[in-house]
């Protein structure tokens, strides 16, 4: 099976940051004059570059935000949003926290259901590493979409207050190298129809530590001291084994030359095995750290005949700095968004690592395929957004699907706080729990077809076929409350506790704003509100039944409600997709639908958790 990058974005946090502008972010350090600083800034090359810190030095967001940031807008660029994913790989050289892993963190920030992860560790290469899990797990067929991200926040250890009166070259040569970024691919199992893809041809990621001794490292206060007992986790306090700058990166620069030698053999070992023809790549994409290696490595290239024209070259070093795992990403998302590459173009990736010397290379071909017709929406989780089985996207708000999304997987982030859901889906639940939903969702749900015949006669002449619409909805929702009132009795209920409950301060506010909203004319903006209410059912309702009649032995008979709903509301959500792709749904419509939809999507959350309240 085929994998192809579908989508790429980075993100850079801040504004870019000038040489000048360096010391008001991160300070001067004692130990390093101006005229060694100069030296230094004048051979990386890098006259721009970005941190995720203030004028202070205070850090303005964490490293899986970065992640985050990157990877929604590479699934904007891909059309595509977190809940289509089923696996996420990431790659970093340091997370926010040593425990749990990156992945993990990344995926809590992003939502969009359960999907299976990896945390790559590593310098620069963990960003490959990450997109060849991505990729295998795609051509394996494991998977059909998948996101991998590189992202990076380094400043924070680069403040002058975190060295001491002698910082020392090595750890001082990192400071003016180094700086903050995320990017992120999507990988699908097909192209994306109606634009660019990269077909992922292969890619090759080899470790040469066998040979070499560490090179960048953090841990200990000197590469030859790795050894039992010389750790900083075997200090007597954290802050002890900081203050003697073990925690500091640091770069052995007297071996760092070999990694372009190492690059280049790894090169020309794969030119030699036919994987790479020279005279066939139209773009190399090249993460060096410094401007200081390309000399070198053009010299060695040409030496073994095997030279790839500089004119082919493409690097944004100098206007993004040197953001590690996430670098590669970073040129990628420039060159391919920015419309460097066409149909049929052959591209080659190449990333060394001086960590301990590792290289990896990417062999990617851009294609097109020409389809009037949006993807194929598909999600590799039972419990996704809504849009799952919608096999087009709006014909005049692309957007708005994306944005329902995203909207949807910021619900699926508040169940996941929501006590009863959490017990529910732990496999915790009590029957106590199922009674107690059934006694709060009764009064809310008894008013559905209210809001919406409401809403119906609020539709003018306008809208005739619409307001049907709403009408025929109603018709069936009416007697719904009728099915939780008996699978109240049917578990153990006092059918007069359940007729005489009062809505709960949640259901109280959620259905206030539905018949306020059904009120005023032509109320469209309640398609969001469906979409909420209506993809619950088709997508946790389902998966609750299954749950709930494991953990409490629920026959048929007793869970008639989530049972008929994880069926009907499917049907209800293609009808509601249908007007979604209509004329009706202008760009100001769209815009007050997400808005409606964010609003019963917290309102709805919070009647769940009254739940443990009432």
């Amino acid at each position: 099976m085929d994998a192809f990058i579908t989508g790429v974005g980075s993100y850079l946090p801040g504004l870019p940051i000038g040489n000048d502008e360096l010391d008001q972010f991160i300070g001067s350090t004692a130990g390093t004059s101006n005229r060694l600083r100069r030296r230094m800034l004048a051979a990386n090359g890098i006259e721009k570059r970005h941190y995720a810190l203030d004028r202070h030095g205070q850090t303005t967001m964490l490293n899986e935000e970065l992640a985050e940031q990157a990877i929604r807008a590479a699934l904007r660029n891909a059309g595509r949003s977190p809940v289509d994913v089923g696996i996420l790989a990431t790659g970093t050289s340091q997370g926010d926290l040593p425990v749990p892993g990156f992945a993990s963190m990344v995926h809590g920030r992003l939502g969009g259901g359960p999907k299976q992860i990896l945390s790559a560790g590593g310098v620069c290469c963990s960003g490959i590493a990450a997109l060849q899990t991505v990729e295998d797990a795609v051509r394996l067929g494991r998977h059909r979409i998948g996101v991998a991200v590189g992202s990076e926040l380094v400043s924070r250890t680069l403040r002058a207050d975190r060295f001491g009166s002698d910082t020392g070259f090595d750890a001082e040569f990192l400071r003016w190298m180094l700086s903050d970024g995320a990017g992120a691919v999507v990988v699908e199992d097909r192209p994306r129809p109606g634009g660019l893809s990269l077909k992922v041809d292969w890619s090759h990621l080899v470790s040469h530590a066998h040979r070499f001794d560490v090179c960048m490292y953090a841990g200990v206060n000197a590469s030859d001291q790795v050894r039992a007992g010389s750790t900083w986790q075997d200090q007597p306090t954290p802050a002890g084994a900081d203050a003697e700058g073990m925690l500091n990166l640091r770069q052995d620069t007297s071996i760092l030359n070999a990694i372009v030698a190492v690059g280049v053999e790894e090169y020309v070992s794969l030119v030699r095995a036919g994987r790479i023809d020279p005279a066939q790549i139209d773009h190399l994409l090249v993460h060096y750290s410094s401007e200081y290696f390309r000399p070198e490595i053009v010299r060695l290239m040409s030496e073994a005949n095997l030279m790839i024209p500089e004119e082919k070259w493409f690097t944004n070093l100098q206007s993004r700095g040197n953001t590690g795992s996430a670098s590669i990403y970073v040129m990628l998302e420039e060159a391919f968004n920015g419309g460097r590459f066409k149909p049929g173009d052959r591209i080659l990736l190449m990333v060394p690592e001086s960590g301990r010397f590792s290289v990896s290379f990417v062999h990617l071909t851009c294609v097109a395929v020409e389809s009037p017709t949006a993807p194929p929406v598909y999600s590799d989780i039972e419990t996704g957004d809504p849009r799952a089985n919608s096999t087009a996207e709006s014909a005049t708000s692309p957007a708005l699907f994306e944005d329902l999304a995203l909207v949807w997987a910021e619900f699926e982030q508040l169940l996941t706080h929501v006590p009863i859901v959490r017990r529910i889906e732990g496999r915790n639940a009590s029957m106590d729990d199922y009674r107690n939903l059934l006694l709060n969702l009764r009064q809310q749900v008894k008013e559905g077809a209210r809001w919406i015949t409401r809403a119906a006669s609020n539709l003018t002449d306008e809208h005739t076929d619409l307001r049907a619409e709403f009408i025929e909805h109603a018709a069936e929702e009416q007697r719904d409350f009728r099915m939780l009132e008996d699978d109240f009795v049917a578990v153990g209920g006092d059918i007069n506790d359940i007729l005489g409950r009062q809505k709960n301060a949640g259901s109280e506010a959620l259905s206030a704003y539905m018949f306020n909203q059904a009120s005023r004319e032509n109320p469209l903006d309640l398609l969001g509100a469906m979409y909420i209410i209506e993809g619950l059912g088709a997508n946790k309702a389902r998966r609750w039944v299954r749950l709930l009649r494991e953990q409490l032995e629920l026959s048929a008979d007793q869970i008639t409600f989530l049972e008929y709903h994880g069926e009907a509301d499917e049907q209800h959500t293609e009808k509601m997709f249908e007007i979604l792709r209509s004329p009706v749904v202008t760009t100001e419509v769209a815009s007050a639908i997400i808005h409606t939809a964010r609003v019963v999507a917290r309102l709805y959350a919070l009647q769940l958790e009254e739940i443990d309240r009432a």
